[in-house]
Protein backbone atom coordinates (compact mmCIF):
# COMPACT_ATOMS: atom_id res chain seq x y z
CA UNK A 1 0.00 0.00 0.00
CA UNK A 2 1.15 3.71 -0.61
CA UNK A 3 0.81 6.43 0.25
CA UNK A 4 -1.16 9.42 -1.45
CA UNK A 5 0.09 13.00 -1.88
CA UNK A 6 -2.55 15.66 -0.98
CA UNK A 7 -1.22 17.50 -4.16
CA UNK A 8 -3.10 14.85 -6.31
CA UNK A 9 -5.95 15.44 -4.83
CA UNK A 10 -5.93 12.26 -2.44
CA UNK A 11 -5.64 12.12 0.76
CA UNK A 12 -2.38 11.87 2.88
CA UNK A 13 -2.18 8.54 5.08
CA UNK A 14 -0.02 6.41 7.12
CA UNK A 15 1.19 3.54 5.09
CA UNK A 16 0.01 0.44 6.29
CA UNK A 17 2.94 -1.81 4.76
CA UNK A 18 1.06 -4.92 7.08
CA UNK A 19 2.59 -8.27 8.67
CA UNK A 20 4.83 -10.11 6.26
CA UNK A 21 1.67 -12.86 6.19
CA UNK A 22 -1.07 -10.23 6.28
CA UNK A 23 -2.32 -7.20 5.63
CA UNK A 24 -3.78 -5.09 8.26
CA UNK A 25 -7.31 -5.11 9.25
CA UNK A 26 -9.94 -3.09 10.38
CA UNK A 27 -13.31 -4.23 11.92
CA UNK A 28 -16.75 -3.11 12.68
CA UNK A 29 -18.38 -4.47 15.48
CA UNK A 30 -21.61 -3.04 17.07
CA UNK A 31 -23.17 -3.33 20.67
CA UNK A 32 -26.62 -4.73 18.71
CA UNK A 33 -27.94 -5.62 15.07
CA UNK A 34 -29.02 -2.76 12.93
CA UNK A 35 -26.48 0.32 14.40
CA UNK A 36 -25.53 0.57 10.95
CA UNK A 37 -21.62 -1.80 11.17
CA UNK A 38 -22.50 -2.48 6.91
CA UNK A 39 -23.19 1.05 6.29
CA UNK A 40 -20.10 1.82 8.16
CA UNK A 41 -18.09 -0.45 6.71
CA UNK A 42 -19.18 0.41 2.96
CA UNK A 43 -18.19 4.01 3.69
CA UNK A 44 -14.55 2.43 4.71
CA UNK A 45 -14.10 0.67 1.53
CA UNK A 46 -14.57 3.48 -0.52
CA UNK A 47 -12.25 5.53 1.63
CA UNK A 48 -9.42 3.20 2.15
CA UNK A 49 -9.82 2.95 -1.98
CA UNK A 50 -9.70 6.94 -2.58
CA UNK A 51 -6.88 6.65 -0.54
CA UNK A 52 -4.89 4.80 -2.89
CA UNK A 53 -4.86 1.32 -1.27
CA UNK A 54 -6.62 -2.16 -1.99
CA UNK A 55 -9.38 -2.88 0.49
CA UNK A 56 -11.80 -5.84 0.69
CA UNK A 57 -14.73 -6.35 2.68
CA UNK A 58 -14.81 -9.49 5.19
CA UNK A 59 -17.70 -11.06 7.12
CA UNK A 60 -17.31 -14.37 8.78
CA UNK A 61 -20.67 -15.51 8.91
CA UNK A 62 -23.57 -13.43 7.42
CA UNK A 63 -27.80 -13.75 8.30
CA UNK A 64 -29.73 -12.74 5.32
CA UNK A 65 -32.59 -13.70 2.80
CA UNK A 66 -30.96 -10.63 0.47
CA UNK A 67 -28.03 -12.86 -1.26
CA UNK A 68 -25.42 -12.19 -4.40
CA UNK A 69 -23.92 -14.13 -7.68
CA UNK A 70 -20.55 -13.64 -7.76
CA UNK A 71 -18.66 -13.98 -11.06
CA UNK A 72 -17.90 -17.91 -10.82
CA UNK A 73 -21.70 -18.42 -10.03
CA UNK A 74 -21.34 -18.76 -6.08
CA UNK A 75 -23.45 -17.12 -3.16
CA UNK A 76 -22.63 -14.50 -0.83
CA UNK A 77 -24.17 -12.26 1.42
CA UNK A 78 -25.49 -8.92 -0.68
CA UNK A 79 -23.79 -6.24 1.67
CA UNK A 80 -20.35 -7.69 0.85
CA UNK A 81 -21.25 -7.98 -2.84
CA UNK A 82 -22.17 -3.68 -1.74
CA UNK A 83 -19.49 -3.22 -0.03
CA UNK A 84 -16.68 -4.90 -2.89
CA UNK A 85 -18.24 -2.90 -5.22
CA UNK A 86 -17.83 0.45 -2.87
CA UNK A 87 -14.03 -1.05 -2.47
CA UNK A 88 -13.91 -1.61 -6.65
CA UNK A 89 -13.28 -5.61 -6.47
CA UNK A 90 -15.29 -8.01 -7.72
CA UNK A 91 -17.22 -9.90 -5.30
CA UNK A 92 -15.97 -13.01 -4.34
CA UNK A 93 -16.85 -16.00 -1.64
CA UNK A 94 -13.80 -15.39 0.34
CA UNK A 95 -15.82 -12.19 1.37
CA UNK A 96 -18.16 -14.34 3.17
CA UNK A 97 -17.44 -17.49 3.80
CA UNK A 98 -20.49 -18.45 5.73
CA UNK A 99 -23.64 -17.63 4.93
CA UNK A 100 -26.86 -18.39 6.71
CA UNK A 101 -30.73 -17.86 4.90
CA UNK A 102 -33.52 -18.63 7.04
CA UNK A 103 -36.31 -20.61 6.33
CA UNK A 104 -38.23 -20.18 8.94
CA UNK A 105 -38.25 -18.91 12.62
CA UNK A 106 -36.00 -21.67 14.04
CA UNK A 107 -34.29 -23.03 10.79
CA UNK A 108 -31.71 -21.87 7.71
CA UNK A 109 -30.44 -22.90 5.04
CA UNK A 110 -25.89 -23.09 5.65
CA UNK A 111 -24.44 -22.11 2.68
CA UNK A 112 -20.25 -22.60 2.71
CA UNK A 113 -17.61 -21.35 0.40
CA UNK A 114 -20.64 -20.27 -2.02
CA UNK A 115 -22.56 -23.24 -1.99
CA UNK A 116 -25.65 -24.79 -0.06
CA UNK A 117 -24.57 -27.62 2.66
CA UNK A 118 -27.76 -28.34 4.12
CA UNK A 119 -30.49 -26.76 6.49
CA UNK A 120 -29.70 -26.38 10.28
CA UNK A 121 -31.96 -25.23 13.64
CA UNK A 122 -30.38 -22.71 15.60
CA UNK A 123 -30.03 -25.54 18.67
CA UNK A 124 -28.06 -27.62 16.18
CA UNK A 125 -25.85 -24.88 14.34
CA UNK A 126 -24.83 -22.74 17.87
CA UNK A 127 -23.23 -26.84 18.97
CA UNK A 128 -19.64 -26.97 20.19
CA UNK A 129 -19.43 -29.79 18.07
CA UNK A 130 -18.62 -29.42 14.54
CA UNK A 131 -18.23 -25.61 14.73
CA UNK A 132 -14.12 -26.26 14.86
CA UNK A 133 -14.47 -27.03 11.02
CA UNK A 134 -16.72 -23.84 10.22
CA UNK A 135 -14.53 -21.82 12.22
CA UNK A 136 -10.93 -23.16 10.19
CA UNK A 137 -13.65 -22.71 7.01
CA UNK A 138 -13.72 -18.72 7.74
CA UNK A 139 -10.76 -18.49 9.05
CA UNK A 140 -8.80 -19.95 6.06
CA UNK A 141 -11.02 -17.33 3.74
CA UNK A 142 -9.85 -14.88 5.62
CA UNK A 143 -5.47 -15.63 5.80
CA UNK A 144 -6.90 -15.70 1.73
CA UNK A 145 -8.23 -12.56 1.39
CA UNK A 146 -5.51 -10.82 3.14
CA UNK A 147 -2.37 -11.94 1.48
CA UNK A 148 -3.85 -10.47 -1.53
CA UNK A 149 -5.78 -6.76 -0.19
CA UNK A 150 -4.78 -4.75 2.22
CA UNK A 151 -6.51 -3.61 4.29
CA UNK A 152 -9.15 -5.42 4.98
CA UNK A 153 -12.69 -4.01 6.00
CA UNK A 154 -14.25 -6.59 8.61
CA UNK A 155 -17.76 -6.73 9.71
CA UNK A 156 -18.96 -8.78 12.74
CA UNK A 157 -23.21 -9.53 13.44
CA UNK A 158 -25.09 -8.36 16.20
CA UNK A 159 -23.62 -7.44 19.13
CA UNK A 160 -20.31 -8.63 20.91
CA UNK A 161 -21.26 -8.74 23.93
CA UNK A 162 -23.56 -12.55 23.29
CA UNK A 163 -21.47 -13.83 26.71
CA UNK A 164 -23.60 -16.59 26.48
CA UNK A 165 -22.31 -17.52 22.67
CA UNK A 166 -18.69 -16.71 23.04
CA UNK A 167 -16.94 -20.09 22.80
CA UNK A 168 -19.16 -21.11 19.78
CA UNK A 169 -18.99 -17.24 18.26
CA UNK A 170 -16.87 -17.36 14.91
CA UNK A 171 -17.91 -13.89 13.85
CA UNK A 172 -17.34 -11.48 16.21
CA UNK A 173 -14.70 -11.36 18.62
CA UNK A 174 -12.97 -14.76 17.99
CA UNK A 175 -12.53 -13.78 14.44
CA UNK A 176 -11.00 -10.01 15.73
CA UNK A 177 -8.52 -12.13 17.43
CA UNK A 178 -7.71 -14.53 14.53
CA UNK A 179 -7.48 -11.06 12.33
CA UNK A 180 -5.87 -8.95 15.29
CA UNK A 181 -8.25 -6.52 13.64
CA UNK A 182 -8.00 -2.87 14.63
CA UNK A 183 -11.89 -3.02 16.30
CA UNK A 184 -13.77 -0.14 16.21
CA UNK A 185 -17.74 -0.46 18.52
CA UNK A 186 -20.77 1.39 16.79
CA UNK A 187 -23.33 2.32 18.30
CA UNK A 188 -26.81 3.34 17.38
CA UNK A 189 -27.73 6.54 19.49
CA UNK A 190 -31.12 6.83 18.38
CA UNK A 191 -32.33 4.03 20.26
CA UNK A 192 -31.20 5.27 23.32
CA UNK A 193 -29.17 4.38 25.59
CA UNK A 194 -26.25 4.71 24.03
CA UNK A 195 -23.76 5.39 27.58
CA UNK A 196 -25.35 2.26 28.86
CA UNK A 197 -24.82 0.11 25.74
CA UNK A 198 -21.65 1.18 24.63
CA UNK A 199 -19.88 0.95 28.80
CA UNK A 200 -21.88 -2.02 28.69
CA UNK A 201 -20.99 -3.97 25.88
CA UNK A 202 -16.88 -2.81 26.44
CA UNK A 203 -17.13 -4.07 30.03
CA UNK A 204 -18.34 -7.71 28.79
CA UNK A 205 -15.72 -8.43 26.75
CA UNK A 206 -12.75 -10.43 27.86
CA UNK A 207 -9.27 -8.38 28.55
CA UNK A 208 -8.16 -9.99 26.09
CA UNK A 209 -11.31 -8.96 23.73
CA UNK A 210 -10.71 -5.07 25.28
CA UNK A 211 -7.30 -4.62 24.15
CA UNK A 212 -8.68 -5.11 20.65
CA UNK A 213 -11.22 -2.45 20.82
CA UNK A 214 -9.15 0.79 20.07
CA UNK A 215 -12.64 3.10 19.36
CA UNK A 216 -15.90 4.08 19.14
CA UNK A 217 -18.45 5.25 16.33
CA UNK A 218 -21.53 6.86 17.33
CA UNK A 219 -23.80 6.35 14.41
CA UNK A 220 -27.69 8.07 13.74
CA UNK A 221 -27.16 11.17 15.61
CA UNK A 222 -29.96 13.71 14.83
CA UNK A 223 -30.14 17.69 15.80
CA UNK A 224 -26.90 19.73 16.56
CA UNK A 225 -23.70 17.33 17.21
CA UNK A 226 -22.14 20.03 19.55
CA UNK A 227 -24.37 18.90 22.05
CA UNK A 228 -23.04 15.78 22.23
CA UNK A 229 -19.28 17.06 23.14
CA UNK A 230 -19.37 16.71 26.56
CA UNK A 231 -20.73 13.12 26.07
CA UNK A 232 -18.07 12.11 23.60
CA UNK A 233 -15.73 13.01 26.68
CA UNK A 234 -17.90 11.07 29.27
CA UNK A 235 -17.45 8.18 27.04
CA UNK A 236 -13.84 7.81 26.67
CA UNK A 237 -13.69 8.49 30.22
CA UNK A 238 -15.62 6.05 30.93
CA UNK A 239 -14.32 3.51 28.48
CA UNK A 240 -10.72 4.29 28.16
CA UNK A 241 -11.48 4.15 24.82
CA UNK A 242 -11.42 7.27 21.64
CA UNK A 243 -14.61 8.36 20.43
CA UNK A 244 -13.10 8.63 17.02
CA UNK A 245 -16.74 9.93 15.30
CA UNK A 246 -19.98 11.00 15.32
CA UNK A 247 -22.20 10.07 12.02
CA UNK A 248 -25.33 12.02 11.70
CA UNK A 249 -28.61 10.22 10.91
CA UNK A 250 -29.05 10.95 6.92
CA UNK A 251 -32.03 10.04 4.15
CA UNK A 252 -30.64 11.77 1.35
CA UNK A 253 -27.75 8.77 0.62
CA UNK A 254 -28.56 6.00 -0.62
CA UNK A 255 -26.94 2.60 0.17
CA UNK A 256 -28.61 -0.57 -0.77
CA UNK A 257 -30.08 -2.69 2.27
CA UNK A 258 -29.62 -6.16 3.21
CA UNK A 259 -31.87 -6.47 6.51
CA UNK A 260 -35.71 -6.77 6.06
CA UNK A 261 -35.75 -4.58 8.68
CA UNK A 262 -35.32 -1.69 6.56
CA UNK A 263 -38.70 -2.89 4.83
CA UNK A 264 -40.51 -1.36 7.74
CA UNK A 265 -39.63 2.23 6.78
CA UNK A 266 -41.05 1.64 3.17
CA UNK A 267 -44.48 0.08 3.92
CA UNK A 268 -46.87 2.41 2.63
CA UNK A 269 -50.11 2.43 0.48
CA UNK A 270 -51.08 4.15 -2.81
CA UNK A 271 -50.71 7.83 -3.19
CA UNK A 272 -54.30 8.27 -5.07
CA UNK A 273 -54.14 11.33 -7.55
CA UNK A 274 -50.25 11.52 -7.17
CA UNK A 275 -50.29 11.02 -11.42
CA UNK A 276 -47.09 8.47 -11.01
CA UNK A 277 -47.66 4.33 -11.08
CA UNK A 278 -48.92 2.92 -8.51
CA UNK A 279 -46.34 -0.07 -7.71
CA UNK A 280 -46.35 -2.02 -4.98
CA UNK A 281 -44.23 -4.85 -3.95
CA UNK A 282 -46.69 -7.86 -1.75
CA UNK A 283 -44.83 -8.29 1.23
CA UNK A 284 -44.23 -12.09 1.94
CA UNK A 285 -42.82 -13.49 5.26
CA UNK A 286 -39.90 -14.76 3.79
CA UNK A 287 -38.96 -11.83 1.16
CA UNK A 288 -35.75 -12.01 -0.64
CA UNK A 289 -33.40 -10.04 -2.60
CA UNK A 290 -35.85 -6.98 -2.38
CA UNK A 291 -32.80 -4.89 -3.81
CA UNK A 292 -34.31 -5.76 -7.33
CA UNK A 293 -36.66 -2.76 -6.91
CA UNK A 294 -34.67 -0.28 -5.61
CA UNK A 295 -33.75 1.24 -9.37
CA UNK A 296 -37.85 1.14 -10.17
CA UNK A 297 -38.60 3.01 -6.65
CA UNK A 298 -35.83 5.98 -8.23
CA UNK A 299 -37.77 6.23 -11.30
CA UNK A 300 -39.35 10.00 -11.40
CA UNK A 301 -42.43 8.18 -12.61
CA UNK A 302 -43.38 5.72 -9.86
CA UNK A 303 -44.43 5.58 -6.43
CA UNK A 304 -43.07 2.20 -4.90
CA UNK A 305 -44.36 0.76 -1.49
CA UNK A 306 -44.84 -2.38 0.31
CA UNK A 307 -47.60 -3.91 1.32
CA UNK A 308 -49.79 -7.24 2.09
CA UNK A 309 -52.85 -5.07 2.58
CA UNK A 310 -55.62 -6.70 0.01
CA UNK A 311 -57.10 -2.74 -0.65
CA UNK A 312 -53.31 -1.54 -1.06
CA UNK A 313 -52.97 -4.04 -3.40
CA UNK A 314 -56.14 -3.66 -5.73
CA UNK A 315 -55.17 -0.21 -5.59
CA UNK A 316 -51.94 -0.53 -7.53
CA UNK A 317 -51.00 -0.14 -11.08
CA UNK A 318 -48.37 -2.79 -11.30
CA UNK A 319 -47.92 -5.64 -8.61
CA UNK A 320 -44.88 -7.31 -8.28
CA UNK A 321 -44.04 -10.68 -6.47
CA UNK A 322 -40.61 -10.72 -5.19
CA UNK A 323 -38.69 -13.61 -4.22
CA UNK A 324 -38.72 -15.58 -1.36
CA UNK A 325 -36.61 -18.16 0.30
CA UNK A 326 -39.68 -20.22 1.36
CA UNK A 327 -42.23 -20.23 -1.76
CA UNK A 328 -44.54 -22.96 -0.75
CA UNK A 329 -45.11 -20.94 3.07
CA UNK A 330 -45.33 -17.75 1.55
CA UNK A 331 -47.77 -18.72 -1.47
CA UNK A 332 -50.05 -20.45 1.21
CA UNK A 333 -49.99 -17.08 3.37
CA UNK A 334 -51.20 -15.38 0.11
CA UNK A 335 -54.31 -17.14 0.14
CA UNK A 336 -54.70 -17.41 4.19
CA UNK A 337 -54.54 -13.16 4.44
CA UNK A 338 -56.37 -12.67 0.94
CA UNK A 339 -53.66 -11.23 -0.75
CA UNK A 340 -54.02 -14.19 -3.47
CA UNK A 341 -57.34 -13.02 -4.62
CA UNK A 342 -56.48 -9.58 -4.42
CA UNK A 343 -53.43 -9.72 -7.18
CA UNK A 344 -56.00 -12.31 -9.74
CA UNK A 345 -58.57 -9.11 -8.85
CA UNK A 346 -56.32 -6.74 -10.07
CA UNK A 347 -54.92 -9.36 -13.11
CA UNK A 348 -58.77 -8.93 -14.05
CA UNK A 349 -59.10 -5.63 -13.71
CA UNK A 350 -56.10 -4.91 -16.36
CA UNK A 351 -53.44 -4.26 -13.69
CA UNK A 352 -49.69 -5.40 -14.43
CA UNK A 353 -48.98 -8.57 -12.56
CA UNK A 354 -44.91 -9.76 -12.45
CA UNK A 355 -43.36 -12.36 -10.18
CA UNK A 356 -39.69 -12.54 -9.53
CA UNK A 357 -38.13 -15.71 -9.13
CA UNK A 358 -40.04 -16.73 -6.16
CA UNK A 359 -43.52 -14.74 -7.35
CA UNK A 360 -42.47 -16.04 -10.60
CA UNK A 361 -43.09 -19.65 -9.41
CA UNK A 362 -45.85 -18.63 -7.20
CA UNK A 363 -48.10 -17.24 -10.34
CA UNK A 364 -47.66 -20.68 -12.14
CA UNK A 365 -50.03 -23.38 -12.17
CA UNK A 366 -48.63 -25.38 -9.44
CA UNK A 367 -45.38 -25.44 -6.95
CA UNK A 368 -44.19 -29.10 -6.47
CA UNK A 369 -41.59 -29.59 -3.62
CA UNK A 370 -41.40 -33.78 -3.48
CA UNK A 371 -37.90 -33.67 -2.17
CA UNK A 372 -38.90 -31.44 1.16
CA UNK A 373 -36.75 -28.72 0.30
CA UNK A 374 -38.56 -25.94 1.90
CA UNK A 375 -41.60 -27.35 3.72
CA UNK A 376 -43.68 -30.70 4.70
CA UNK A 377 -46.23 -29.25 1.62
CA UNK A 378 -45.10 -31.24 -1.42
CA UNK A 379 -47.00 -29.47 -3.58
CA UNK A 380 -49.38 -26.27 -3.87
CA UNK A 381 -52.22 -24.67 -6.59
CA UNK A 382 -50.15 -21.78 -7.66
CA UNK A 383 -52.38 -18.15 -8.96
CA UNK A 384 -52.83 -19.68 -12.18
CA UNK A 385 -51.77 -16.34 -13.93
CA UNK A 386 -48.52 -18.57 -15.93
CA UNK A 387 -49.05 -21.80 -17.66
CA UNK A 388 -45.76 -23.31 -15.76
CA UNK A 389 -45.45 -25.84 -13.40
CA UNK A 390 -42.53 -25.64 -10.75
CA UNK A 391 -40.72 -28.24 -8.95
CA UNK A 392 -38.47 -27.67 -6.27
CA UNK A 393 -35.08 -29.39 -6.09
CA UNK A 394 -32.04 -29.81 -3.53
CA UNK A 395 -29.76 -28.10 -6.70
CA UNK A 396 -29.24 -24.41 -6.68
CA UNK A 397 -28.73 -22.31 -9.34
CA UNK A 398 -26.42 -19.90 -9.19
CA UNK A 399 -25.26 -17.57 -12.05
CA UNK A 400 -24.75 -14.41 -13.48
CA UNK A 401 -26.35 -13.88 -16.54
CA UNK A 402 -26.82 -12.07 -19.77
CA UNK A 403 -29.84 -11.75 -21.95
CA UNK A 404 -31.80 -9.73 -24.88
CA UNK A 405 -34.72 -7.50 -24.33
CA UNK A 406 -36.42 -6.07 -27.04
CA UNK A 407 -33.19 -6.36 -28.75
CA UNK A 408 -31.27 -4.77 -26.23
CA UNK A 409 -28.35 -6.62 -24.14
CA UNK A 410 -29.59 -6.90 -19.94
CA UNK A 411 -27.71 -7.56 -17.09
CA UNK A 412 -29.12 -9.85 -14.09
CA UNK A 413 -28.38 -12.69 -12.00
CA UNK A 414 -30.21 -15.78 -10.81
CA UNK A 415 -30.24 -17.67 -7.27
CA UNK A 416 -33.22 -19.96 -6.63
CA UNK A 417 -33.97 -23.99 -6.41
CA UNK A 418 -36.36 -25.94 -9.28
CA UNK A 419 -37.05 -25.29 -12.44
CA UNK A 420 -40.09 -24.20 -14.41
CA UNK A 421 -42.00 -26.28 -17.15
CA UNK A 422 -44.59 -25.05 -19.61
CA UNK A 423 -47.73 -26.79 -19.35
CA UNK A 424 -48.00 -26.75 -23.12
CA UNK A 425 -44.71 -27.30 -24.57
CA UNK A 426 -42.89 -29.17 -21.85
CA UNK A 427 -39.74 -26.84 -22.55
CA UNK A 428 -38.10 -25.24 -18.93
CA UNK A 429 -38.82 -21.35 -19.15
CA UNK A 430 -36.28 -19.01 -17.31
CA UNK A 431 -38.96 -16.70 -17.78
CA UNK A 432 -42.54 -16.72 -19.09
CA UNK A 433 -44.74 -13.73 -20.46
CA UNK A 434 -48.03 -14.22 -20.86
CA UNK A 435 -48.73 -10.80 -21.95
CA UNK A 436 -47.19 -7.25 -21.33
CA UNK A 437 -49.37 -6.95 -18.08
CA UNK A 438 -48.44 -10.65 -16.64
CA UNK A 439 -45.17 -12.03 -16.81
CA UNK A 440 -42.30 -13.30 -14.62
CA UNK A 441 -39.02 -14.13 -14.40
CA UNK A 442 -35.92 -16.28 -12.53
CA UNK A 443 -33.65 -13.22 -12.96
CA UNK A 444 -33.24 -10.79 -9.73
CA UNK A 445 -31.90 -7.04 -11.70
CA UNK A 446 -34.09 -7.62 -14.31
CA UNK A 447 -35.64 -4.11 -13.17
CA UNK A 448 -32.18 -2.96 -12.98
CA UNK A 449 -31.95 -2.52 -16.74
CA UNK A 450 -34.06 0.47 -18.53
CA UNK A 451 -35.27 -1.43 -21.10
CA UNK A 452 -37.38 -3.23 -18.68
CA UNK A 453 -38.29 -0.77 -16.42
CA UNK A 454 -39.62 1.52 -19.92
CA UNK A 455 -41.83 -1.59 -20.96
CA UNK A 456 -43.19 -2.12 -17.50
CA UNK A 457 -44.30 1.23 -17.14
CA UNK A 458 -45.95 1.58 -20.77
CA UNK A 459 -49.04 0.65 -20.47
CA UNK A 460 -50.07 3.12 -17.19
CA UNK A 461 -48.43 6.01 -18.91
CA UNK A 462 -49.11 8.61 -21.48
CA UNK A 463 -45.30 8.99 -22.55
CA UNK A 464 -44.52 5.44 -22.25
CA UNK A 465 -40.47 6.17 -22.80
CA UNK A 466 -38.22 7.96 -20.68
CA UNK A 467 -37.15 10.92 -22.51
CA UNK A 468 -34.52 12.13 -20.26
CA UNK A 469 -31.19 10.67 -19.79
CA UNK A 470 -31.65 6.95 -19.07
CA UNK A 471 -31.14 6.15 -15.31
CA UNK A 472 -27.73 4.54 -15.12
CA UNK A 473 -27.69 2.37 -11.93
CA UNK A 474 -24.35 2.08 -11.85
CA UNK A 475 -23.39 5.84 -11.63
CA UNK A 476 -25.61 6.54 -9.21
CA UNK A 477 -24.68 3.74 -7.22
CA UNK A 478 -20.80 4.60 -7.73
CA UNK A 479 -21.87 8.70 -6.58
CA UNK A 480 -23.26 7.53 -3.10
CA UNK A 481 -20.25 5.31 -2.20
CA UNK A 482 -18.29 8.56 -3.01
CA UNK A 483 -21.37 10.92 -0.88
CA UNK A 484 -20.96 7.92 1.84
CA UNK A 485 -17.04 8.46 2.36
CA UNK A 486 -17.14 12.31 2.23
CA UNK A 487 -19.54 12.22 5.32
CA UNK A 488 -17.90 9.84 7.25
CA UNK A 489 -14.66 11.65 6.31
CA UNK A 490 -16.45 15.17 7.70
CA UNK A 491 -17.28 13.65 10.99
CA UNK A 492 -14.81 10.59 11.55
CA UNK A 493 -11.19 11.78 13.00
CA UNK A 494 -9.86 9.74 10.16
CA UNK A 495 -5.89 10.81 10.66
CA UNK A 496 -6.59 9.17 14.09
CA UNK A 497 -7.98 5.96 12.79
CA UNK A 498 -5.25 5.72 10.42
CA UNK A 499 -2.77 6.13 13.33
CA UNK A 500 -4.34 3.66 15.46
CA UNK A 501 -4.20 1.00 12.52
CA UNK A 502 -0.52 1.67 11.94
CA UNK A 503 -0.05 0.98 15.64
CA UNK A 504 -1.82 -1.90 15.80
CA UNK A 505 0.13 -3.61 13.08
CA UNK A 506 2.93 -3.54 15.25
Amino acid sequence: MKDVDNTSGGVTSPSLTGRAERGSALMLVGTGSDVGKSIVATAFCRIFLQDGYHPAPFKAQNMALNSYATPDGLEIGRAQAIQAEAAGVPCETDMNPLLLKPNSDHSSQVILNGKPIGNQNARDYFRKEGREVLRQAVHDAFDRLSKRFNPIVMEGAGSIAEINLRDVDIVNMSMAQHAQACVILVSDIERGGVFASVYGTISLLTPEERRLVKGIIINKFRGDMSLFDEGRKMLEQLCGIPVLGVLPYFTDIHIEEEDSLSLEKKQGEAAQGSGKVEVVVVLLRHISNFTDFDTLERDPRVHLYYSNNTDEIRKADIVIIPGSKSTIPDLMELRHNGCAQAILQAHHDGKTVVGICGGYQMMGEEVADPHHAESTVERMPGLGLLPIITTLSEEKRTVQVEFEYKDELCKGYEIHTGTSVGREDGKTHRSYRRSDKCWGSYIHGILDNPVVIDDLLSPHISSPRNTSQPFDYHAYKQKQYDLLASLVRKHVDMDRLYEIMKKSEK
